[in-house]
This record gives structure tokens, C-alpha cells and sequence, in this order.
């Protein structure tokens, strides 16, 4: 699963590398080190005139159809392998994907005592899009929820130490085709969500201060000053 994310870059460096245009909404744009699931996360979507922009969505998707939007919770992540067929997300799969923006996402190593959290970063430090989905809900009394999930996908060679699934990490390249509005066969976008190239990522240890969701700062990514989060 992929259940914490970083986003620290600038509105600028997002303009650049996801080739936005017109204004950036940075109301909702600081640098965040440990997001979680049920706060908001950046997504950068195609629009109906064709031109990507920068939204801000609720981290654990609500299928229009739910009763209620704590479903959401549950939905913090899509399987590739069944999102073509869950009800939750089959609906989004086809004209309602998006990249999810981050520089960085975490996952823990070992159990009990010995459980310690890595980031796993691009090696040059630049940003990398996330394939995702995204939904509008629209309560009884009024209520509007804007939410997403991030697709997740088998682990490649540098996550499987860690965990057996990773986040769905897309190429530059195929931004253009997993946005693409018209392209509503799943089929048309499958093939897309597999593990990235192992040496796409590498992994360094950071401080047990990501735990607790409260923590957000810079000193979330150093490692303990007393174990040093150390490999082995």
C-alpha cells in the first residue's frame, strides 16, 4: 500500500515538470512531509478544454453512489490489478484518473521494536507523478466532497525488502495518455500501471517522527539521532 507522501517542491517546479498552465491555486500549496490519508493532496487533472491543472482532492476516494463519506477511509489506495472491475473505481478508471504529484513516499521495515520508516525519493531528487483517480460526492444536505486514491501496484526490486505492493509510479511521457479524457476503455490504460524501473528509486532511513500523523516538518525526513534508522 502507499499510505504517507511528501510534496515539499514549489509551485513553480509543479508548473514545470507537469507542464501546467495558466495561475497555480497555492492556497492549498505548502511544503507538507508526512500527508495522510483523509487530509488533502495535490492532483493534477486534464480538463475538458484539454489543459491540465493543479486540484486538491481528500486523500481516500468516495464513489458517488456511497451513502456516506467515511467509505473513504477504506479507499485510500486501488489494486491495479482489479481496478478495472471493483465498483468503487471502475467508474473513475474511465475518465477520471489523474497524477498525483509528490517527491517522496514512506514505508516501514520490520516488526515491533525493530519497525523503522524509509523514504523512498527519485535519486536526483526531482518530483514523480502518481497514477490516481479522483470522485465528486454529493451528500443529501448539500455536502461536496472532492477525494482521490492512489493505484498501487506490485513491488519492484527496490521496495520488495520493504513491502510486497508500491505506488503505480508513471513516465513523464505517459502522463498525456493516463490523462486523456476520450481514452475510456481500460484497456486503453492498463498496460501502464506496473512496478517502475527498480533504479527509478532509492531509499534512505528517516525519523519515527512520521508515525504520528502531526508531525510535518523538515525534521520528519532525519534519521533518529540515537538508533540512526540504519539498514540491517
Amino acid at each position: 500500500m502507499c499510505g504517507r507522501v511528501t510534496l515539499t517542491s514549489s509551485a513553480r517546479e509543479l508548473a514545470e515538470q507537469f507542464d501546467l498552465e495558466g495561475e497555480i491555486d497555492v492556497s492549498g500549496l505548502s511544503p507538507r512531509y508526512n500527508i495522510a490519508p483523509s487530509q488533502d493532496i495535490a492532483t493534477v487533472r486534464q480538463g475538458r478544454d484539454g489543459r491540465r491543472a493543479l486540484t486538491f482532492e481528500r486523500w481516500g476516494l468516495v464513489p458517488h453512489w456511497a451513502k456516506d463519506p467515511s467509505v473513504g477511509n477504506r479507499l485510500i489506495n486501488a489494486r491495479a490489478e482489479t481496478v478495472a472491475t471493483k465498483p468503487a473505481f471502475r467508474d473513475a478508471l474511465k475518465s477520471r484518473r489523474c497524477v498525483v504529484p509528490v517527491d517522496g513516499f514512506y514505508e516501514w521495515s520490520g516488526t515491533g521494536a525493530e519497525r523503522r520508516p524509509y523514504v523512498f525519493r527519485r535519486p536526483d531528487g526531482r518530483m514523480f507523478g502518481i497514477a490516481g483517480l479522483y470522485e465528486r460526492w454529493l451528500g443529501e444536505g448539500g455536502e461536496v466532497v472532492d477525494s482521490c486514491t492512489l493505484i498501487t501496484t506490485e513491488a519492484n526490486g527496490t521496495l520488495a525488502p520493504f513491502h510486497d505492493r508500491m505506488p503505480v509510479i508513471l513516465a513523464p511521457g505517459d502522463y498525456d495518455r493516463w490523462l486523456d479524457r476520450e481514452a475510456q476503455e481500460a484497456e486503453a490504460v492498463q498496460s501502464l500501471l506496473a512496478p517502475c524501473p527498480a533504479d527509478w528509486l532509492s531509499a534512505s532511513p528517516v525519523s519515527s517522527r512520521i508515525n504520528n500523523v502531526r508531525n510535518d516538518d523538515p525534521a520528519c525526513l532525519v534519521p533518529d539521532p540515537v538508533t540512526g534508522n540504519l539498514f540491517g
